[in-house]
Formats: structure tokens, sequence, C-alpha cells
């Protein structure tokens, strides 16, 4: 502590656990300075997923499903997840198997791009599936 003030400088305990414990002589407001701006310059890097929904009926027809597709592979592409929903109306819960080849030909298109996560669920008058976009 002496030869820290003699410096002008602090005394930082670096690791207490060790035998005999290890200090070093620094700025520590330098130090904490430092470490924030490491901290601030890894979170800016860091690719925050978000998660896209793209909703569907069970009598979506070809070309509607063609345009909804085209967004479901350029949200995979951009590294975000995506939420397919297929909601029921009426006399559409009566064919639940409707919608779940509906949500398999989903799976099977996006099998190039992304991977799915989540397989279809029913949850109230809705079904849900989760794909993630793969790994590169």
């Amino acid at each position: 502590m002496q030869m820290a003030d003699e410096v002008g400088l602090d005394l930082v305990e670096i690791s207490p656990n060790a035998s005999p414990p290890v200090c070093k002589i620094m700025d520590f407001g330098k130090y904490k300075y430092e470490t924030q701006k490491k901290e601030a310059e890894a979170r800016k890097k860091q690719k925050i997923i978000e998660i896209k929904e793209v909703k569907f009926r069970p009598n979506t027809d070809t070309n509607d499903y063609d345009v909804k597709m085209r967004n479901v592979f350029k949200f995979l592409e951009n590294g975000d997840k995506v939420k397919v929903t297929l909601r029921f109306r009426g006399r559409e819960m009566a064919h639940l198997n409707l919608g779940r080849e509906l949500l398999e030909r989903v799976a099977a298109d996006t099998e190039g791009k992304g991977k799915v996560e989540n397989f279809p669920k029913m949850e109230g008058r809705q079904m849900i599936m989760l794909i993630g976009p793969l790994r590169n």
C-alpha cells in the first residue's frame, strides 16, 4: 500500500482466493473505464435475434402461400426466428389435419434455410410452430 501511495496509484486485489493473494498497482478509475468500454463494445457486436411472425389460414391458396414463404425465407436469411401461426375460425376447427399438413409443408419447404425448433402444437384456436435459422 505504501508503494502504491508513493507512485500515486491504487493497490487493486486481482485474485483474492490465491495463496498468497495477488495484487496490482494501477489507476483503478482508468481500469474501470476501460472495462466498461470493452463491455459496451461487446454488447454492440451482439446480434439480437428477433421473432418474426407469419400468419396462415387452413385454406391459404398457393399464391398467398408463396408470398408468405418468401417472407419466411427473408426473415431466416436475416438471422431471425420465424413464428408460423395458423389460425382456425368456426368450422375450420373440425379440420385440424388440414392445418397440420400445411405446417408440415412449411417445415419441408424451409428445410435448407432453417430448422424447426418447436413442432406444431395447438394453443386455443391456433396452431403454432417456431422455425430458427441454420447456423453458418
